[in-house]
């Protein structure tokens, strides 16, 4: 079996982004911009899709989108988004996410595995990797928002885009 690698996104990685979220953009068109759109409601239904693929694209071959691909061998087996808070405005409008923070705060905010590779330590590798790119870059802190799970619960992949505790403990994150 092909071992499982993670490596942060490169400007000249866009055909990887494209084949690994699809012809809908991972999640119903959101392209990884739910975090980096301002608004909701309105404003976030008409980016959903060609829009957000559209400005995903252009921040990615700037060099402006930041986290990490897993590969399988030469095929991409997933995607976390790490990056500096403020490239995430859309954390402050969460109340429950308010808080004071520095320049140098990174936010961990979404995974996506597709779910033929998911069970098979791909988000643990992400996240992993992610927090790595984040203190290389000079994170001082960081940050994640994974959906909690009562016992025994489970959800399906779709409603855990954050993740969940169990990926962030054993690498020293608090609640």
């Amino acid at each position: 079996m092909n071992a499982l690698r993670v490596r942060p996104l490169a400007r000249d990685d866009w055909p990887v982004v494209e084949t690994l979220f699809g012809p809908r953009g991972a999640c119903g068109g959101c392209w990884c911009m739910w975090w980096r759109v301002p608004m909701g409601g309105r404003t976030w239904d008409a980016a959903k899709g060609e829009p957000n693929r559209a400005a995903f694209r252009k921040l990615v071959k700037a060099g402006e989108a930041s986290g990490v691909l897993a590969f399988r061998g030469e095929e991409p087996a997933g995607w976390c988004a790490v990056g500096p808070r403020a490239d995430f405005p859309r954390i402050d409008r969460s109340k429950a996410l308010v808080r004071e923070w520095a320049a140098a705060t990174w936010s961990l905010n979404c995974l996506y595995v597709p779910a033929k590779w998911r069970g098979q330590g791909v988000a643990r590798a992400l996240v992993a990797g992610a927090v790595e790119l984040a203190r290389q870059n000079g994170a001082a802190e960081v940050e994640a928002y994974p959906q909690s799970l009562a016992p025994g619960e489970r959800q399906a992949g779709a409603f855990v885009w954050t993740g969940v505790p169990a990926l962030y403990e054993p690498l020293g994150f608090v609640r």
